[in-house]
């Protein structure tokens, strides 16, 4: 274990190629997915939120219960759409970075609208009667609520962002954990653990935890910044 851990950050510290992008690739891939899912889900999330519909409660349930969606089942159902003799056959994204792209985007849709959801929710109503009041314009007031709920937009988007880069399942079927083209940070951590390779798996492993406590720690200085604006006002 020693052994393997030194030849870990040996790894890490040399610049490995070969490391090194298989880490692009999954920062890649989930910061593209996540720009790809934040508009729609956004959207989602505000609209459910915001107005008052037949069947507001079946969509609500829809929202939260998609995530505990198991990764693998979304593996399935788009590996199934992308094959050759799938309906998105044409497109020719199996086993390519695109995609890896969609799958990780339909994972995150459902964090990112489900967080909306709650931070709208969340939001003083009286914000957005003011900017009724005001004649402001459905995407005005839409736009008004959004941005007194940044802070819970914005601890969507580091949720979904954590969710797509610490997925496995997903990844592997879609992606098919291609050298230099569709391997990520978790499905070579798969393989290599597989092949008694410890070093460059815990390496990877370090990187995860690494991003995972950077992307939180900005969440915990952006909450900080919150509570304190609160005060002021």
């Amino acid at each position: 274990m020693f052994e393997a851990t030194r030849a870990a950050f040996a790894l890490l510290f040399s610049g490995d190629p070969a490391l090194w992008a298989i880490i692009w690739v999954s920062l890649k891939t989930s910061v593209l997915a996540l720009a790809l899912a934040a508009p729609p889900a956004v959207l989602l999330g505000y609209a459910i939120a915001s107005y008052r519909f037949r069947g507001r409660r079946m969509a609500i349930w829809l929202v939260q219960a998609a995530l505990s969606m198991p990764t693998v089942l979304v593996g399935l159902l788009l590996y199934l759409l992308l094959s050759r003799h799938g309906p998105l056959g044409e497109l020719r994204w199996l086993f390519t970075q695109p995609g890896v792209v969609l799958g990780q985007a339909v994972i995150a849709m459902p964090v990112l609208a489900a967080f909306t959801l709650a931070a709208v929710q969340g939001a003083d109503p009286r914000y957005a009667e003011t900017a009724i009041a005001l004649g402001a314009s459905r995407w005005r007031c839409m736009l008004t609520v959004l941005h007194e709920a940044r802070f819970g937009v914005v601890a969507a988007l580091v949720s979904g962002f954590g969710r797509v880069i610490s997925e496995v399942g997903c990844a592997l079927m879609v992606g098919g954990n291609i050298a230099g083209a569709t391997r990520t940070i978790t499905t070579a951590i798969a393989l290599e653990t597989s092949k008694g390779d410890f070093a460059q798996a815990i390496a990877l492993g370090m990187v995860l935890v690494a991003i995972a406590l950077l992307m939180n720690g900005a969440l915990l200085v952006l909450q900080g910044d919150a509570h304190g604006a609160r005060r002021l006002a």
